[in-house]
C-alpha cells in the first residue's frame, strides 16, 4: 500500500511530496491499524496509525498528540487523511517514529531466555514511565490505558516512550467521565467501584501494575472479569476499609466484602527482588488515590538514586539515556523539587563516557 502526502513547510514553498510505502501491520485493534512504513524519498522507517474518522467528532487523540513534546512520549510527525473504499469513508493517518519493541515484548524476550528483566532496567523503565506520566499530567492529560503493550522501548538505548493516546482525555474537575476505561489488569480500583469523578491518579495505579509486572514476569492482578479483578487486588492488598472505599467512590453504598488480610509485599515478589523496588511499588498500589504519590514526587524516591549516580552503567556497560532534561512543563510542577532531581554532575555539564 502506498500513501502520498503533500507537505507545506512554509507558505512560500511549493508542497513537498512524501510517499509512504506501508510494509506490514505491526498492531491492530478496535482503534484501527498500525503499519510499519518506509519514506520512499529517504528510506527512513516510520509507524503510521490509521483510524476511521467519524465526521461528527474531532479525533481526541490527534488533538492530544499535537500538544505532546517530551523525550518519553511518542511524538506525531504529521497527520493526513485518506479515503476509504466506500463513499464518505475517511481515515486519519498519524505518522510517528518507528520503535520496534514494546515493554511487553522486552519482558517476553527475557522470559524466553528463562531470565527476569535485570533490576537496573526495571528501575530505568520505571523512572522514564513515571516521568512521562508527570509530563502528561502537567498538561492536564490522563492516559487511561497504560499497559506494557502501550509503552515503546528502544532496545539499544533503552529509551522508553509512552504511546497510544486513543483513550486519553483532558480531565476537567467536576465533569464526569466513563469509569469503564483502561485494560482490566491495570484498572485502578476506583474505576472498578464505578467512580466517574476519578483523577489522573488512575494512571499512577496502572504504572504501579506495569512495574510490578516487570519484576514478576507476569501481571500482578490477573483478573478474569471486572469483579474478579477486584478479588485479585483484595488477595494482595486485603479487604478495603470503609474509609478507603469512600475515598475510591464517595457514592458507593455496599461495604460487605469477605475479610481478607493483606499479603506482605515481600511474599508477593520473588525472594531476590530488591527491597527498594518492592517498597516503591507498594506506594503506588494503594486503594486511596490521594495517598498514591504524584508522579513528580515519585521521581524523588530513593529507589531512583542509583540512576542519579554518575558511575551507574547499563548491564552491557553502556551509558544511561538522558534522564534529567526536564521540560518547562515538568519544572512548573515543583521547581524546587525538579531542581533537586538533577545531579550536580549533570548541571556541571559532565557526561557519562
Amino acid at each position: 500500500m502506498q500513501l502520498k502526502q503533500e507537505l507545506v513547510e512554509n507558505q512560500k514553498q511549493k508542497p513537498k511530496s512524501v510517499t509512504y510505502n506501508a510494509e506490514k501491520i505491526i498492531g491492530n485493534g478496535s482503534f484501527g491499524v498500525v503499519f510499519k512504513a518506509t519514506i520512499a524519498e529517504t528510506g527512513e522507517q516510520v509507524a503510521i496509525k490509521k483510524v476511521f474518522q467519524d465526521q461528527r467528532y474531532k479525533n481526541r487523540e490527534l488533538q492530544i498528540l499535537k500538544t505532546l513534546h517530551h523525550p518519553n512520549c511518542i511524538e506525531m510527525r504529521q497527520s493526513f487523511y485518506t479515503n476509504g473504499d466506500k463513499p464518505d469513508e475517511v481515515y486519519l493517518n498519524v505518522v510517528m517514529d518507528y520503535i520496534p519493541d514494546t515493554l511487553y515484548r522486552v519482558m517476553k524476550n527475557f522470559l524466553k531466555m528463562k531470565q527476569m528483566v535485570p533490576p537496573l532496567l526495571v528501575k530505568l523503565y520505571a523512572y522514564q514511565l513515571v516521568r512521562a506520566l508527570a509530563y502528561i499530567h502537567a498538561v492536564g492529560i490522563c492516559h487511561r490505558d497504560i499497559k506494557p503493550q502501550n509503552v515503546l522501548v528502544d532496545s539499544n538505548s533503552h529509551v522508553l516512550k509512552m504511546c497510544d493516546f486513543g483513550s486519553a482525555k483532558h480531565l476537567v474537575p467536576g465533569e464526569p467521565n466513563v469509569s469503564y476505561i483502561c485494560s482490566r489488569y491495570y484498572r485502578a480500583p476506583e474505576l472498578i467501584f464505578g467512580n466517574s469523578n476519578y483523577t489522573t491518579q488512575i494512571d499512577v495505579w496502572s504504572v504501579g501494575c506495569v512495574i510490578a509486572e516487570l519484576m514478576l514476569g507476569q501481571p500482578i492482578f490477573p483478573g478474569e472479569s471486572g469483579v474478579d479483578q477486584l478479588v485479585e487486588i483484595i488477595k494482595v492488598l486485603g479487604t478495603p476499609q470503609r474509609e478507603q472505599i469512600l475515598a475510591m467512590n464517595p457514592n458507593y453504598k455496599e461495604y460487605r466484602f469477605p475479610q481478607i488480610k493483606p499479603l506482605p509485599w515481600d511474599k508477593v515478589f520473588r525472594s531476590r527482588t530488591p527491597k527498594d523496588s518492592i517498597e516503591f511499588v507498594a506506594k503506588l498500589l494503594t486503594y486511596d488515590p490521594s495517598i498514591r504519590p504524584k508522579p513528580i514526587e515519585a521521581l524523588s524516591d530513593s529507589y531512583f538514586d542509583e540512576l542519579r549516580d554518575f558511575n551507574t552503567r547499563l548491564p552491557n556497560g553502556g551509558v544511561l539515556p538522558h534522564l534529567f532534561n526536564f521540560t518547562p512543563e515538568e519544572k512548573k510542577l515543583d521547581p524546587v523539587l525538579v531542581e533537586s532531581l538533577i545531579p550536580q554532575w549533570y548541571k556541571d555539564g559532565q557526561r557519562q563516557q
